[in-house]
Formats: C-alpha cells, sequence, structure tokens
C-alpha cells in the first residue's frame, strides 16, 4: 500500500478482495481493482453505487470548495448510468470549523446539486477531534437505472477509440495556482488561467453526453490521472491501449503549472477528465457534440487485443502515488 493515496491493485486483490462479506447472487458487480462502483439488482433493476472522499480544500474559499468537493463521485454514478445520480453525503468536521464556514460550503453544494437536478437522500454531520482539512467526509452516490445502461469503467473493447475529455492535470494546475498563486513563479496571467481551471473539474455533463454514443466504458481520471487511470483501465478488460502523448489537449495555464510544481501532467489527479473507450464510427461525432456544450476532446489512442498501456512502444506503470501530494506538502509547509 503506499504511503498516501488509493491502495494499489496488488493490495486490494491480496488483502481486500478475499475478505468481502458473505457471496450474494443480488451483487452483479463487486468491489474489483479499478472498477470503483458496485452494482446490486434490486427487482431487476440496477442500484449503482460509488463512494469517494470529500476533500474540499479550505485554500480555495470554501465556497468554491463546496462546488468542487462532490464532483468525483457524483460523476461516478453518472458515468455509468448516463444521468444524474442521489447522493448521501458524511461530514467528519475539525473543531474548529465554524457554523458559517459549513454553511457557506453547503450551500456551495446545494447550488451546483440544483444545477444537475440532484437531491440529497441522506448524509450525517458532526465534529470530531482529530480531523483535519481537507479530509472532511465522504460521500456515496447511487443510481438506479437498466443492466443495459451501464457503463462499465472496464467494458474496453479490441478496435475500441481512445477518447479524453478536458485534457490532462486541469484540477492539478487549478488547485496549485488558486491556493499557491504566489509561490509558482509564474505570471500573473499564467496564474490566472491556471486558476480558471476549476471550472474544468466537472463532468457529469460530458457524461451525460457521452452515453447517447456506443460507448463501452468511462473511467474518470482522479488520483494519479491520466495515466494511472488509463493503466486500470486497460488491466480491468483485459486489453490493450496506445496512445499517442501529442494528441492531448491542455487547457490554458495547464503546462505551465505543471513544470512549476515539477510534475507530468499526465500523472496528476485530474478530475473533470473522462477516459472513454467508444466505437471508431462514433469517436469524432462524439467530440463534436462534447465541443456543442464547451468541453474540449480529442482522440488520443486505440484499444487492441493484449495488455498494458503504450506510449511509443513503452509500456506505462501506474505511478502508484500520486506526484502532487508531495508537490502540495512541499508548497504547504513553505507558506
Amino acid at each position: 500500500m503506499p504511503e498516501l493515496g488509493k491502495v494499489g491493485g496488488q493490495f486490494f486483490r491480496e488483502t481486500i478482495y478475499p475478505h468481502l462479506g458473505t457471496d450474494r447472487e443480488d451483487v452483479r458487480i463487486g468491489p474489483q481493482a479499478g472498477v470503483d462502483f458496485g452494482v446490486l439488482d434490486i427487482g431487476g433493476q440496477a442500484l449503482v453505487g460509488a463512494t469517494d472522499p470529500l476533500a474540499p480544500p479550505p485554500g480555495l474559499g470554501l465556497g468554491r470548495a463546496g462546488r468542487c468537493a462532490p464532483r468525483v463521485v457524483r460523476a461516478a454514478v453518472a458515468l455509468l448510468l448516463g444521468y444524474p445520480p442521489l447522493p448521501a453525503v458524511g461530514f467528519s468536521l475539525p473543531p474548529e470549523m465554524t457554523d458559517a464556514q459549513f454553511g457557506d460550503a453547503w450551500r456551495a453544494m446545494d447550488d451546483r446539486a440544483r444545477e444537475l437536478g440532484v437531491s440529497v437522500a441522506t448524509g450525517h454531520t458532526a465534529r470530531y477531534a482529530g480531523v483535519q482539512f481537507p479530509w472532511v467526509g465522504a460521500a456515496t452516490i447511487l443510481g438506479v437505472g437498466d443492466h443495459e445502461e451501464v457503463i462499465r469503467p472496464d467494458g474496453a473493447q479490441p478496435g475500441d477509440a481512445l477518447l479524453v475529455t478536458t485534457g490532462p492535470a486541469s484540477e492539478t494546475a487549478g488547485l496549485f495556482a488558486s491556493m499557491f498563486p504566489e509561490q509558482l513563479g509564474l505570471d500573473a496571467e499564467t496564474v490566472a488561467a491556471g486558476q480558471a481551471r476549476l471550472d474544468d473539474v466537472a463532468c457529469v455533463e460530458d457524461a451525460l453526453a457521452l452515453a447517447e454514443f456506443d460507448t463501452h466504458a468511462m473511467h474518470d481520471a482522479t488520483e494519479c490521472g491520466v495515466q494511472g487511470g488509463l493503466v486500470e483501465m486497460a488491466d480491468s478488460a483485459g486489453v490493450r491501449v496506445d496512445i499517442d502523448r501529442d494528441a492531448f489537449t491542455y487547457a490554458d495555464g495547464v503546462r505551465a503549472v505543471c513544470d512549476a510544481i515539477g510534475v507530468d501532467p499526465l500523472q496528476v489527479t485530474s478530475s473533470g477528465t473522462l477516459l472513454v473507450a467508444i466505437d471508431p464510427d462514433d469517436a469524432e461525432r462524439a467530440v463534436e457534440r462534447l465541443d456543442e456544450q464547451g468541453t474540449p476532446a480529442a482522440v488520443v489512442g486505440t484499444v487492441s487485443a493484449g495488455e498494458g498501456v503504450f506510449e511509443s512502444g513503452e509500456r506505462l506503470e501506474h505511478p502508484g502515488s500520486d506526484p502532487s501530494w508531495a508537490a502540495y506538502d512541499e508548497y504547504r509547509s513553505e507558506r
């Protein structure tokens, strides 16, 4: 297990997977490495659920952080079913967080939920000693639909085109430019461009659009970014993925911020970026559809029989631990 970040596939398979309780027929998709959701059969319908931490960075301002915090888990279920889900939200707050601060963050989350037609189903909120920002809870997102509507992250098929939305590292660039603007050593225009990238960290609408096409797999590029997500997609589907690094789109400010903090943009957290295996006949139409709603996208590779992720014939491994974590600790210690 890495010292920071989510556990790796080997640890999951050796330590977690053998001990998941009773086998039940209604669990259609249970926990798997690289598959960050589960599916239950409830009276012939698919109940899809995904759980992720809530980590609103206070350096963003609590209102903006509140809008960002639940996006990952909402996206996870929207990816699978193609429509907005229902969240259950649990907050374990640090004692120093005031009622007014929590209220600001919660109202911002409410604003975004209303934009998406999402209703909070249940939750828990409390203060506890020993809790520290930004890790203040978790959310489980639920959605109900037909089993055949579920788009799995492990569904990539040989012959698929690989499409990537938004581009790598927008989330990382947005976070660092917003929290450490003076420490980056960049000009004001570049910092402002990086800060604007936080507006890219939303992909529910993109998932809904992609569900209109012959899409075989979708996966969100969170911890360890595009490279980590592609390795998870390839391993879970048992396929080979070849990518062209030059084909990726990069939003303004991303490369500059990643260079400043010394990270590879393909390896760092990229919430808002979707990795999509799609029928090649639909790929360009999907790119055009996303462009119509303001999301850049590009076909960056192909899926074939085999295993692993390759760039120019060289195999890419999972980063293991997201490099932006170490950069965050370094910059925070210098404040």
